[in-house]
């Protein structure tokens, strides 16, 4: 009875090493890395992509650790966007991360029914379709928004305030971007309650934009000042050089978004800043790789930032006022 009582006690601790062994080796969870693929859809917003690495390491997210990037770049690019969006899918990335507006309409076409969640950034809701509601985004997106109509109606006021006798303004845009008609429809109210005219230019690419700025200075008399929108065509730097040149010219001031154009800049500019998008962006994408469905997590509105370039505005003999400059967050001197 001994003999058989110590072969029992030997099977059953061969049995349990066995079973540690096993778990061990097959049952032990390897850790799970993340695959995000980026897309930087305009370079004037790539820093976004700085951002959101920089939040994302901070929650824990180490890079060639736990989570690794495809990031992809283009300008403003429909058939890139695609192609960048569709290999992405291909590759089944855990999450996409995308950006501005147009990129992100096709991240939300490309992605529909893969399960992969999109976080967009620097993008806008209104008119876009990107989205079912803020709070309840629905599908696989969320992300970082921007306030369209506010935002214009935020530049259209500092302008006033630097160029207070204004009486005409000129407002270029890209031709029949889908975010473009709430923040024209906003101006326009507020250019009637003021009771100043607005002229519209809308232009396809740099060369457009200089035959319809000499145009219409064909037409009409020089604009008090030319009020920028968030659009693309200004934020490519063909175009924004193109704008820069003509204002400076003809001495006209240039505002609502920084062009940093040598010796022609603008006087001032007001957007989410790229890096605060990215960090808002990672903490949406944290939510989401801790189980958290995408289409559940509210959109949330970017946070404007001022900018001031008081050495432009005074080449222009302007005066930027202390209330002004109080409010701003970078100073230019």
């Amino acid at each position: 009875m001994e003999f058989i009582g110590k072969r029992y006690t030997t099977l059953a601790y061969r049995f349990l090493l066995a079973a540690v062994a096993l778990f061990a080796g097959c049952g032990g969870k390897t850790p799970k890395i993340y695959h995000v693929g980026v897309l930087s859809g305009l370079d004037f917003f790539y820093t976004i992509t700085d951002g959101f690495k920089e939040r994302m390491n901070e929650l824990g997210y180490k890079e060639g650790t736990n989570i690794t990037y495809d990031i992809q770049k283009t300008d403003f690019n429909m058939a890139e966007y695609k192609k960048i969006l569709n290999k992405f899918v291909a590759d089944g990335v855990d999450l996409i991360l995308v950006f501005p507006t147009e990129a992100s309409m096709e991240a939300k076409v490309i992605t529909k029914g893969t399960g992969i969640p999109m976080v967009f950034a620097n993008a806008f809701t209104e008119n876009t379709e990107l989205v079912a509601t803020i709070r309840a985004p629905g599908g696989n997106v969320t992300g970082v928004r921007w306030d369209g109509p506010d935002l214009a109606l935020q530049r259209f006021e500092i302008m006033l305030e630097i160029v207070p006798h204004a009486g005409c303004m000129w407002v270029p845009y890209q031709r029949g971007y889908p975010i473009v008609k709430n923040q024209l429809e906003a101006l326009r109210q507020a250019f009637t309650a003021a009771d100043m005219e607005m002229t519209e230019i809308p232009a396809d690419n740099a060369a457009d934009l200089e035959t319809a700025l000499q145009k219409q200075l064909g037409i009409t008399r020089i604009p008090d000042a030319i009020l920028v929108i968030a659009e693309p065509l200004i934020a490519s730097p063909e175009p924004a050089t193109v704008l820069a040149a003509f204002a400076a010219a003809h001495r006209i001031p240039v505002g609502g978004n920084i062009i940093p154009s040598e010796g022609n800049e603008s006087i001032f500019g007001i957007i989410p800043g790229n890096i605060a998008q990215g960090r808002q962006a990672a903490f949406i994408a944290d939510k989401i790789f801790r189980g958290t469905s995408a289409g559940i997590i509210p959109v949330v509105t970017a946070e404007n930032f001022l900018t001031i370039n008081y050495k432009a505005a005074v080449r222009l003999g302007l005066q930027v006022n202390e209330g002004l400059l109080g409010r701003a967050h970078t100073i230019l001197r």
